[in-house]
């Protein structure tokens, strides 16, 4: 099993920056994807970007060149760096592990809520 707490979100302006973060325990060793999703009200849960363990990082189209997805080997600590914050970036931002391949494996935090005002 692996325990996932996030971190760092709160009530911003749009144009500031936070820093999300997400302390993971527990069996790591066959996790080889770990990602940040968010759920803003009334839509889907969405990929807003994901890190492989060979450091391959993916992002949506609409946080690029604003998000950063970075991680710490050494504290098993999985970051997200949000600049350039907008309005639409409000939503609950999830942390997530997961084994790709057989038997896959898939584990969720409880979220944080990032809010951006006008």
């Amino acid at each position: 099993q692996v325990q996932l707490v996030e971190s760092g979100g709160g009530l911003v302006q749009a144009g500031g920056s936070l820093r999300l973060s997400c302390a993971a325990s527990g069996n790591l060793f066959s996790i080889n994807v770990m990602g940040w999703y968010r759920q803003a009200p009334g839509k889907q849960r969405e990929l807003v970007a994901s890190i492989t363990s060979a450091d391959a990082a993916k992002y949506a189209d609409s946080v690029k060149g604003r998000f950063t997805i970075s991680r710490d080997n050494a504290k098993n600590t999985l970051f997200l760096q949000m600049n350039a914050l907008k309005p639409e970036d409000t939503a609950v931002y999830y942390c997530n592990f997961a084994k790709v391949g057989w038997p896959a494996r898939d584990y969720w935090g409880k979220g944080t809520l990032v809010t951006v005002s006008s």
